[in-house]
């Protein structure tokens, strides 16, 4: 896939082209590939496929994590979600929640699951896609190809910030999972390239200065319920952009601000596990419960 440097230029070629971003994506991808587009696609269906399937293991009642930390929590919240008729958050979007700590409870298991673009934000894409195409039934392949869309903003954010929360934090992971899944979901309501720019805008803005700060050094707390969170935010800056609402900082530069405040974040709160929640009293009793006291 190239490697685009701004998503502005991403704008200017599907408005060239009078394309989708993802039709713009695909092409590039199959030419740099040397493949043919059906090939390349083909790929991005099995990744999806993939997702669907980190879901269903995700949901299963006695799932646990390796460390023992988590487990069942992707069971838990669809459990609510059909006894409540959706809670607080109605069907769809509980639904969603449950998918996102299913897919990220089934990497914490040592589940197969699609990096999207980290393995500790792993349920946030999936939230959202394996949502639309199982509860609005939107047809698969316009699901697939929107993941060539959240995929060209990924290499955008890669490039001009990170994507590592040890490089920037869980901003880095969390955030431009939000973004990319927010401009997946645009393109899918029918959305300009445009819109797609402002919502991952808003997603990437409303997660600045989020930290990495996993308990015990492990992808599980707080990072599995962050996807959800991740979700929430990815739904909500997208129906905030279809609705009309700019972002009045552009989205290369709302990037640009993420890998600036991730520099300025110190050590302890990039995936060291030296600080913020890892570093509480119940943080270093789950590191000793998992690992042993440390030797004194």
């Amino acid at each position: 896939m190239l490697l685009y440097q701004t998503i502005e230029e991403l704008l200017a070629a599907a408005a060239a082209q009078n394309k989708k971003i993802s039709e713009i994506v695909l092409a590039d991808q199959a030419a740099q590939m040397e493949k043919t587009e059906q090939e390349v696609y083909a790929q991005m269906e099995q990744s999806f496929n993939v997702m669907c399937d980190s879901v269903l293991q995700g949901q299963d009642p006695n799932q646990r994590s390796t460390s023992g930390l988590t487990g069942g929590e992707g069971f838990k919240m669809k459990s609510y979600s059909e006894r409540t008729e959706g809670g607080l958050s109605g069907v769809f979007m509980t639904r969603a929640m449950s998918r996102a700590l299913a897919v990220s409870g089934c990497n914490a298991a040592m589940g197969k699951i699609v990096a999207t673009p980290t393995a500790g934000s792993c349920g946030i894409l999936p939230g959202c896609l394996v949502s639309l195409y199982e509860d609005k039934k939107m047809e698969k392949k316009d699901i697939v190809m929107s993941i060539f869309t959240a995929a060209a903003f990924g290499i955008v954010i890669a490039q001009r910030a990170c994507l590592a929360g040890a490089q920037g934090g869980c901003q880095a992971e969390c955030g431009s999972a939000a973004g990319m899944a927010a401009a997946a979901l645009v393109e899918l309501q029918g959305g300009t390239p445009q819109q797609a720019a402002d919502a991952c805008a808003i997603a990437i803005a409303n997660q600045l200065g989020l930290v990495c700060d996993p308990v015990a050094g492990l992808v599980e707390i707080p990072c599995i319920k962050r996807n959800v969170s991740g979700v929430m935010i990815a739904f909500s800056s997208a129906d905030m952009a279809l609705a009309g609402i700019r972002s009045e900082i552009p989205v290369d530069e709302c990037i640009d601000s993420m890998g600036e405040v991730g520099s300025a974040l110190p050590a302890s709160l990039r995936e060291t596990a030296l600080g913020g929640l890892a570093s509480t009293p119940t943080g270093m009793k789950l590191k000793e419960q998992v690992f042993g006291p440390a030797p004194r």
